[in-house]
Parts: structure tokens; sequence; C-alpha cells
């Protein structure tokens, strides 16, 4: 339910500390968010394959972060009552709107971290030289 439901969508701004928007601006930049959302950018798939595909994701994690993905109608969750039951979960057409710009960022991260490596050396190098030398 809206705070205050005479806002209109063209008064939200993710800058502004006392803005609700941020919610969405948070959710959206969360890793295992975008993560999930390129996962499920190919169709419906289901908790153990995500988790599979995710690695480094916990099984509570996983369960959090698609249960508020869900809530925010970035997903939608399926069950099959088949024995045994079977769920999947699916992008919205909300969802999908997100698949471009969270995989090109994922893209990005892939072509440019060699790049972000040697940032972090040179910085390293000036900021902490005793560490990037390996004296004790």
């Amino acid at each position: 339910m809206r705070t205050d439901p005479g806002l209109s969508d063209t008064q939200w701004n993710v800058l502004s500390e006392p803005c609700p928007s941020r919610t969405s601006l948070a959710r959206i930049a969360n890793k295992w968010t975008a993560m999930i959302v390129i996962v499920l950018t190919d169709g419906p798939q289901r908790f153990g394959a995500i988790q599979q595909i995710v690695q480094g994701i916990s099984g509570k994690v996983l369960t959090d972060t698609l249960g508020a993905l869900e809530r925010d109608g970035i997903l939608t969750r399926h069950f099959y009552p088949e024995n045994p039951p079977r769920v999947e979960y699916e992008l919205t057409a909300l969802g999908r709107t997100l698949t471009e710009p969270l995989t090109a960022l994922g893209r990005w991260a892939e072509e440019h971290f060699d790049e972000v490596l040697d940032a972090r050396d040179r910085y390293d190098d000036v900021h902490d030289p005793l560490s990037a030398s390996g004296a004790c």
C-alpha cells in the first residue's frame, strides 16, 4: 500500500533520502538480484537450477531474494501440484525490462575486470605500499 496515494510517478527521486523509490533501486542494484534476473532471462527456472547457476548464493538468501522480487512484481512463482510438487520462477513483463540493463552490467563487469584489477593494483601501490610489496 502506498503511504501517499496522491504522489505521482513524476515525483519519485531516488536521490532524495526520504523517497521510497530508493527501495526499488536498492533491490535491482543488489548483486543477487542482478544475477537472478540474468539467469531468468532465458526463461523459467526451478530453485535448484538457479542456485546451481548462481554459485555462492545460500538457500536462505536465494529464498529471501526470490520472495522480495516476487513482492516487487519482478518475477512470478509458478506452483505445479505434481508429485513431487514443482515450482518455477519466471520474469514478469516488468522484470523483463531489467534484462537489458542488468545483462549489460554483467557484460561490462566481465569485459573490464582486467582494467579494474590494474586500477586496484595502482591504487594499492600508492595508498598501501607495504601490503602491495608483501612486506610484513
